[in-house]
């Protein structure tokens, strides 16, 4: 499979500094919104890759559930490879990639768990059927069959048949960013690259090469 010449040029928009909001929440909730507005299937789909113990990293996509002032927040099950990363290395790299609009943004920062409240707060509006699942998935454990999970969804289904509470091992996070960049994809590879840099406390816009 020859995969030399598949290539795209891109060349729909520009990016300068001079254009971008001066915090990196602002910028990337504008793209956001023009990405949602362009009905991009799974707009607040992102990459989180982290690393563990070993320095061994993976990567997997999961969808951002809140963007504000402090950072990304996404949920997961703590006992998964990536909660497990996260535990022993509370670093994450974060990537939005829009290729109808010749975008991707890409994220560094420290995550941190976040309060029992707000996890037990979107857990609570979650469909039924996924706060049953978030109680019958050991996420990331070998299990023999499907079998396995639909036993245990009936289990759990049957024991809370109205309300079901949030499992301890089930909740969010939030990705605390030092390092934002912005990529717009321009004709011969000459793409625009503007990043925000965290300076004691400052956020400082600067432009990188292609």
């Amino acid at each position: 499979m020859d995969l030399h010449n598949i290539r795209q040029d891109y060349s729909k928009q520009e990016l300068s500094p001079d254009e971008c909001a001066n915090h990196p929440i602002v910028q990337f909730e504008r793209w956001l919104q023009e990405a949602m507005m362009a009905e991009i299937p799974e707009p607040t789909a992102m990459n989180v890759a982290s690393v563990d113990s070993t320095g061994r990293p993976s990567s997997r996509v999961v969808l951002l559930k809140e963007v504000n002032t402090e950072g990304f927040v996404f949920f997961t099950n703590y006992h998964s490879r990536k909660g497990r990363a996260l535990s022993t290395n509370p670093f994450a790299a974060l990537n939005f990639f829009w290729a109808e609009l010749e975008r991707q943004v890409r994220i560094e920062g420290r995550v941190f768990r976040l309060p029992e409240a707000e996890s037990d707060a979107y857990f609570a509006t979650r469909p039924y059927t996924s706060r049953v699942g978030a109680w019958a998935s050991n996420q990331s454990e070998i299990i023999e069959n499907k079998g396995v999970i639909l036993k245990r969804a009936a289990l759990f289904g049957a024991t809370h048949p109205f309300d079901v509470p949030r499992p301890p091992h089930w909740g969010g996070y939030i990705v605390q960013p030092d390092c934002v960049e912005f990529w717009q994809g321009r004709p011969s590879r000459l793409h625009d690259r503007v990043r925000y840099r965290l300076e004691n406390d400052v956020w400082i816009k600067e432009r990188l090469a292609p």
